[in-house]
């Protein structure tokens, strides 16, 4: 059967690539209960992080078998797969690449061997010191170690190697070292054969919560996932801290000292509206983003309609705060976002049309209020408006429940590049006549922040002010390592996926990587197409 490349979009067309997220990670410790199965429902409910790859590492106490291909949870995994991975520790992720391209080496959870077993790990965000840690790889134990000798290529696979490399310590003792090491944005879930940890870095960038099963703990990307598996929210994983669970309870560890600066964008675009964070529901901070943005950019209209669906609990607080009407103007085919065949180009000219259809009866004759979550390039509002307008809207103002994003994020979110955006180089009127509007706002920053509910100097919003909370790299991009000196990789070419295969099939059992072939399901894995 023929199967996709994993390289899934959100628009119809790839040259208008919107906010990408990070990637969704999920962990549960639970003897008696069938943690592959919670898992992947957990992944389920953070598909919205990342659509290019899925994987489950499941632990019983003496191994660690894993599954992992390109493409949707569902796509990826089926009953007779998750009835395989038996076992009371499992670690999950699904990804959007940040660093290392979108191939199935790079899949995640990654494995790497440690002096006591293997090592199982899951990321969620981006490392800005990975040309350093590269580095300290290769003088530790070189690139000819874990998922590195097969050609994984991300920031992740570096520090799976690097926890592994301390051959006197436990696990638990070299993650504290690595941890501190380790800089830039970093959530992880991790397990060796038989204890679950989570991490996040001494910022707190990436989000990661804690939860409490009847007879296990959950670690996730959002709440969202913690409802989903009927588990109860206890925390946040802290800034700079270090969790492990195992049959002894839950023990923490400081590596780090604490220095929040939560993602603003979490609240804007990124995060579930049914996730909490900061003691509310996401929905809830983001109509409040509305009703701001109604009263500091009021305008006579008929009808307020969101751009689905990330604009609607925005909508919904304008057309509140303002006293117009809200209504359902266009309609979205949830399914176009998630295929792996790009459009001919007939198709294509009709561009948005094949994700957003207006609903004429309701916009024909009508001053509308569109409001959207925010402009990266502007081709997306610019055929929005120019649809809205063929279908009979007299007026079209379009208002924006984020600041322009001007500047590139280095720890985990994919945005176009600086000179690609379009609040980069415009002005908000040259912007406005560029879609077509005729009235574009944007909410102010200080509105955003407090509606967040979050202290300003405890948010990332570097996106926004190009205020950086860490460091930038001196060298960034997806294809950082791929330019490296790592075997299988020749230049920007994605590595030998064959190779891969016959590499792990000799069950070198020094490298962790055999474990790959311990189940039915996981060496299915190797060897479809």
């Amino acid at each position: 059967m023929a199967r996709g490349d994993g390289r899934l979009t959100h628009d119809i067309d790839p040259q208008e690539k919107g906010p990408q997220d990070a990637c969704g990670i999920f962990g549960v410790w639970a003897p008696d209960e069938e943690v592959a199965k919670l898992t992947y429902f957990g992944l389920y409910a953070l598909q919205h992080r990342g659509q290019e790859s899925a994987g489950i590492a499941v632990g019983n106490g003496q191994q660690i078998l894993v599954y992992k291909d390109m493409g949707l949870v569902s796509q990826v995994f089926d009953e007779s797969t998750l009835n395989t991975l038996t076992g009371h520790v499992a670690v999950g992720h699904t990804r959007y690449s940040t660093t290392g391209g979108s191939h199935w080496q790079n899949a995640q959870p990654t494995l790497g061997a440690t002096p006591a077993g293997t090592v199982a790990l899951a990321h969620n965000g981006n490392l800005t010191n990975t040309a350093e840690l590269l580095d300290t790889v290769h003088q530790r134990v070189g690139t000819d170690i874990g998922e590195l000798r097969y050609g994984n290529t991300t920031d992740t696979a570096l520090i799976t190697a690097l926890m592994g490399s301390y051959a006197d310590r436990t696990l638990e003792e070299s993650a504290l070292q690595v941890l501190a090491q380790a800089r830039g944005a970093f959530s992880l879930v991790f397990s060796d054969e038989s204890t679950l940890y989570a991490a996040r870095d001494p910022q707190g960038v990436r989000p990661l919560v804690l939860g409490r099963l009847e007879r296990g703990w959950v670690v996730a990307s959002e709440t969202a996932a913690l409802d989903i598996v009927g588990a109860s929210f206890i925390r946040e994983v802290e800034p700079g801290e270090l969790v492990a669970i195992d049959a002894d309870g839950l023990r923490s560890h400081r590596f780090a000292a604490a220095a929040p600066k939560g993602c603003l964008f979490e609240f804007v675009y990124l995060a579930r509206p049914d996730t909490q964070i900061s003691g509310r529901s996401v929905h809830q901070t983001r109509v409040e983003i509305g009703r701001r943005l109604a009263r500091e950019h009021p305008v006579d209209a008929d009808l307020v309609i969101p751009v689905p669906e990330s604009g609607t609990p925005a909508a919904v607080g304008y057309a509140e705060a303002s006293g117009i009407p809200y209504g359902i103007g266009l309609v979205k085919n949830a399914y176009v976002g998630r295929t792996f065949i790009q459009p001919s180009q007939t198709l294509r000219q009709l561009g948005i049309r094949l994700k957003l259809n207006p609903l004429r009866e309701i916009v024909a004759g009508k001053r509308l209020v569109v409001v959207d979550d925010s402009i990266v390039r502007g081709n997306t509002q610019r055929a929005l408006v120019r649809m809205l307008r063929e279908a009979g809207a007299s007026e079209v103002h379009v208002r924006i429940s984020s600041p322009p994003v001007s500047w590139p994020c280095y720890y985990g979110i994919d945005f176009a590049s600086r000179a690609e955006l379009i609040a980069t180089g415009l002005s908000t009127d040259e912007i406005r006549r560029s879609i077509g509007a005729d009235s574009l706002a944007y909410v102010d920053l200080d509105e955003l922040v407090e509606a967040s509910t979050v202290p300003k100097e405890k948010l990332c919003r570097a996106c926004f002010d190009g205020v950086y909370p860490i460091e930038p790299p001196e060298r960034a991009g997806k294809d950082l390592l791929e330019q490296s000196a790592i075997p299988g990789i020749t230049g920007c070419e994605s590595p030998d996926r064959e190779g891969y295969e016959r590499s792990a099939s000799l069950g070198d059992p020094t490298d962790g990587l055999n474990t790959l072939l311990s189940a039915g399901g996981a060496a299915d894995s190797l060897k479809r197409p």
